[in-house]
């Protein structure tokens, strides 16, 4: 018998305030007990059983997609986020960035080997998020009233699945249940701290307003996701390409990513591990978030997110 394929999600019926679990199989939703987390750090003893209920599942079996309310797809304990990590949006950066009188193929061709260098012999950059920020694939974005430079990032973002402690990258993959899409929206004036530039960056106030998160629609298991390090990452701003590249293009891939964060802290089950976004966010097209706006993004497998933006009423 054919394996069937399916995704997790989190969804809510009509009239019922509770959450659920479902096992997404074509366009039916299985309802599961318990909760995503313990779904998923018990993934050794459940794992047989989902794979038996989705290869049962008929035309009429549980529930029609379209009539839940689909969830953000996983509830972290922990959120690692990953800093400049495609190879084509930091050689971007550094060649808008560059000072004046400086060569922008020069500046180009320095920060590619830079970055080859990096790869061979550097460490990832992390920062910590928080889970309040999470939200749903199609829940309104609020745009803060504080601030007009509100961004997108589009990323594929790794789900734990047992618990990592100092793992090496060669065994990293096999603590990732699966993957799921995350926008990381930012606040751009709120990164750089100008009243304390010795300090640096400042990602607690760019980017974990409510609903900075969002995430899903799907948590595909990643034995039915495939190389990680070959999908495409594209978001569009209201239908115009605007990110469109593939995590070939990824400085670190997962594997290391996951590797490192866990050298310093634990990841547990359901924790989230960000991968860093590619080039084409909003700053570097000169145009940023709006009321009205409709983000519509997908990454091959992951479906579609579509948040439609709306200014905050003060």
């Amino acid at each position: 018998m054919t394996e069937a394929q399916y995704a997790l999600i989190r969804f809510q019926e009509s009239g019922d305030s509770k959450a659920r679990v479902g096992l997404l199989v074509e366009s039916r939703v299985l309802p599961l007990d318990g909760d995503i987390n313990s779904l998923i750090e018990h993934w050794d003893t459940t794992e047989s059983q989902l794979d038996i209920l989705a290869a049962s599942a008929g035309e009429d079996t549980g529930l029609a997609l379209a009539d839940v309310e689909i969830l953000a797809p996983v509830e972290p304990a922990q959120v690692l986020q990953t800093g400049a990590n495609y190879r084509k949006h930091v050689i971007d950066l550094a060649a808008a960035h560059r000072e004046p009188g400086e060569d922008e193929e020069e500046v180009r061709a320095k920060t590619a080997a830079m970055m080859d260098k990096r790869a061979g012999q550097g460490t990832p950059y992390f920062f910590i998020g928080l889970p309040t920020a999470i939200a749903s694939a199609t829940d309104d974005l609020t745009l803060p009233s504080y601030s007009k430079s509100h961004d997108w990032e589009l990323e594929l973002a790794a789900v734990i699945g047992k618990t990592a402690f100092r793992v090496t990258p060669e065994e990293a993959l096999e603590y990732v249940f699966g993957y799921t899409m995350v926008n990381d929206i930012t606040t751009r004036e709120y990164v750089f701290r100008k009243d304390m530039p010795a300090i640096g960056s400042d990602w607690y106030r760019a980017k974990n307003a409510p609903g900075f998160l969002p995430a899903g629609p799907l948590l595909v298991p990643a034995k039915f996701f495939g190389d990680p390090q070959n999908v495409q990452v594209t978001l569009k701003l209201n239908g115009k390409a605007m990110q469109d590249e593939s995590t070939q293009d990824m400085i670190f891939g997962v594997a290391k990513l996951v590797s490192e964060a866990c050298q310093i802290m634990p990841l547990r089950p359901g924790d989230l591990v960000l991968t860093g976004s590619p080039a084409g966010n909003g700053q570097h097209w000169g145009r940023l978030l709006q009321d009205g706006d409709v983000m519509e993004g997908t990454i091959t497998g992951l479906g579609t997110q579509l948040i439609r933006c709306r200014d905050e009423v003060q």
